[in-house]
């Protein structure tokens, strides 16, 4: 009884550390975006810029995402560089306060992209290893969903909107080396040390199962689940700040409280989507709610008013539960833990890739040309591709793999 108290103790602390270092990394993230309106005339920045700018950091992300995730798996270390990742992005993050203009500003985004990236996976496959069955896509919906929404997109908008009107932009980005700084004390106090393996995997071994990644149905769908969802969502979080104050003519106090709407709905559905996906499947949670997020960017373009616009951002936004499903939940079902980390690096990375990288510079050029609406369409094709890709998967959740055992046990009258 005291070891099981003792480990659920431990899951709980580590969720709440791990929230916080995940909140805050799209607190950092995101900032860009809410900041960009102010920056934008000062730096002689253009819609294309933004896309760029969003670019860069999603192919930092996919790059050391992917290869720290992998060298990790193999040397067994996670912990040490946690805190080192955490330590250089609130750095980074804070340098982008005193750029001169837009190649400086790429230059830090990509650095901080670098520093970012390893964060999600190595968080993911820390909490699935601590996480209790029944609770395991409640936590990972917690810290992946919820987490970047309460602090990203909540307390996000109104902070560094009110920072920027009060101190200027670049005071804005500069506070946010101090959260970092705490965060990384956190996982260096609290997180315990990296685990030895039982024991040693040899090199062919993890060669053969990384190659068994790319055989494996449900890793192969994520990874095109990312592609397509995190192109809704990058494009969605970069240009809807601006698309608000100059297509829709709200102001940026108004951006800000609609934009504290999406965080909101992002706090809730980050664990109800997961928290559901518990009871009903996977599967039949990540078709569902794509659908329902491909509704977001129309409502948009259609909201009579802030306020009816402000109550469809609570109900559409459910993406990021999602995210949680295919990015983190689905694939720690699928592979085993030698390689947990390696294919949520991938599919994270190559979602960064194709949905971060190159989505948001194409869309960010058809604004340019075709007017700051095209991105809206475009992000909602991405939504509806999810929900068709999700159809092809195969079930994972525990409970429900285990009442479709029983059912096949039970002797029928």
């Amino acid at each position: 009884m005291a070891h099981k108290n003792n480990k659920a103790s431990y899951e709980n602390v580590l969720l709440c550390v791990l929230f916080l270092t995940f909140g805050f990394v799209f607190f950092d993230r995101l900032a860009l975006s809410f900041l960009f309106p102010f920056m934008a005339e000062e730096l002689h920045l253009s819609n294309s810029h933004l896309g760029m700018l969003s670019s860069v950091l999603a192919l930092a992300w996919a790059i050391s995402g992917t290869l720290v995730g992998a060298w990790s798996d193999r040397r067994g270390v996670r912990k040490p560089l946690l805190i080192a990742a955490v330590i250089l992005f609130s750095l980074c993050s804070a340098l982008s306060g005193l750029v001169a203009g837009f190649l400086s500003l790429l230059l830090f985004r990509a650095i901080m992209g670098l520093a970012e990236g390893p964060i999600l996976p190595l968080s993911q496959s820390m909490m699935v290893e601590a996480s209790s069955p029944h609770r395991r896509g409640l936590n990972m919906g917690l810290l992946q969903g919820s987490a970047a929404g309460l602090l990203g997109a909540v307390i996000g908008p109104p902070v560094l909107i009110a920072l920027a009107e009060a101190y200027g932009w670049r005071h804005a980005f500069i506070v946010s080396l101090l959260p970092g700084l705490l965060i990384a004390w956190l996982i260096w106090r609290y997180v315990r040390q990296d685990e030895p393996r039982q024991a040693p995997v040899s090199d062919v071994k993890l060669t053969g199962q990384r190659l068994a990644l790319l055989r494996s149905r449900n890793i192969v769908l994520c990874t095109l689940i990312s592609c397509v969802f995190l192109t809704w969502f990058v494009i969605l979080i970069s240009f809807t700040p601006t698309f608000l104050v100059s297509v829709r003519g709200y102001s940026a106090p108004s951006m800000g409280t609609i934009m504290s709407c999406l965080g909101a709905a992002w706090v809730v559905w980050g664990f109800v989507v997961p928290s559901i996906s518990d009871r009903i499947g996977r599967r039949p949670t990540l078709v569902l709610f794509s659908l329902v997020a491909a509704c977001c960017p129309i409502a948009l373009l259609f909201a009579p008013s802030p306020m009816i616009l402000g109550v469809l951002m609570v109900l559409t936004y459910t993406g990021l539960g999602c995210f949680t499903l295919f990015m983190s939940t689905i694939p720690a079902e699928t592979v085993p833990r030698e390689v947990m980390a390696t294919a949520l690096g991938m599919i994270m990375g190559v979602g960064e890739l194709v949905g971060g990288f190159v989505a948001p510079t194409v869309a960010g050029f058809a604004a340019d040309q075709f007017g700051l609406s095209i991105v809206m369409w475009i992000s909602c094709g991405g939504a509806l591709l999810a929900a068709g890709l999700s159809l092809l998967l195969k079930e994972t959740a525990p409970g429900v793999l285990q009442r479709r055992s029983m059912q096949a046990c039970t002797p029928r009258a």
